[in-house]
């Protein structure tokens, strides 16, 4: 298909928001049922976080412990059956046991590098802790809705049509097709058999609906300018060839419903917040960045945010 398509979307919610927050904060589980023969999934059972259910050299793995693995490691057993990934998050954190005091056992845990890297964990994982606290949780059915509905009021209505097109190499050709419509000649099949986008000429140059900014410029012009049943008189040129338009049906584009974009109206809440509580602790606090040249570059982006 020749035409550069680009789906319309509302502002604020066409795309997927990348935060400079944890990707746990970002995330929203999507429930999905299962296939009709698949049985019940089985319902998580209540365990103690204190219970012991392994030792390593008499150090205590809990429960507590086991269920941080599976978080921590989730994308590492994202393909082992469900059954498999509690045994495997048990075996890996004994694992890790195992080499985390063979390290100490080194003294690498006093080397300069591996002291300033557990800082930098330490405090990203505060920064998470934080983000879910003060921003994430806060959030509230109420406030996204709002949010939904102000985008909806603030997004002005767009206009849709539904089209068909037969592309042909010459102006020549084009005035010929022309010729066969005005003599009675059936649009779709024109397009089956000379069209040259074969794409939609299998299908009778159907194109479906498109609103503003999907088609190149000169086609759009020509298509929204079109009464629903005409075709174009004239032949209109693009980069592609020459077309003969036919419009089908007009309609103004309806609005996602609430429930399709929730996570991403969450998400969009999620941004604003974080970015929120961000400024009002940088404006509390004094940062001083050394490099000149590296300071114009940070301003620039705070700018942005």
């Amino acid at each position: 298909m020749p035409f550069s398509f680009r789906r319309a979307s509302y502002a604020g919610l066409g795309a997927l928001i990348a935060l400079a927050v944890p990707a746990a904060t970002q995330a929203v589980a999507q429930e999905t049922k299962p296939a009709a023969a698949a049985p019940a999934p089985e319902a998580a059972k209540p365990f103690d976080p204190k219970t012991v259910i392994a030792t390593v050299n008499g150090q205590p793995i809990t429960e507590a412990d086991l269920e941080l693995a599976l978080g921590d490691l989730d994308q590492q057993f994202a393909r082992l059956p469900a059954e498999q990934r509690r045994a495997a998050a048990l075996s890996a954190t004994i694992e890790i046991q195992l080499l985390a005091a063979e390290a100490q056992a080194k003294g690498l845990d006093k080397d300069p590098e591996f002291q300033r890297r557990m800082k930098f964990l330490q405090e990203r994982a505060l920064h998470s802790a934080v983000v879910e606290s003060e921003v994430s949780k806060k959030i509230t059915d109420e406030q996204i809705r709002a949010r939904y509905d102000k985008e909806m009021a603030d997004t002005p209505p767009v206009n849709e049509v539904h089209a068909r097109h037969i592309l042909v190499k010459t102006k020549e050709e084009a005035e010929a097709v022309i010729k066969q419509l005005d003599g009675g000649a059936k649009f779709e099949d024109i397009a089956k058999e000379k069209s040259t986008d074969a794409g939609s000429g299998t299908n009778g140059g159907d194109l479906g609906f498109f609103g503003p900014g999907q088609m190149v410029p000169e086609f759009e012009k020509a298509a929204f300018a079109l009464d629903v049943g005409k075709y174009t008189e004239q032949p209109v040129q693009s980069q592609f060839g020459w077309h003969v338009i036919k419009v089908e049906d007009k309609r103004t584009q309806q609005p996602p419903a609430f429930e399709q974009v929730k996570d991403q109206v969450r998400s969009l809440l999620v941004r604003d917040n974080y970015f929120a509580l961000v400024k009002s602790l940088r404006g509390a606090a004094k940062v001083d960045v050394a490099d000149p040249e590296l300071k114009k570059a940070v301003d620039a982006m705070e700018q942005q945010k």
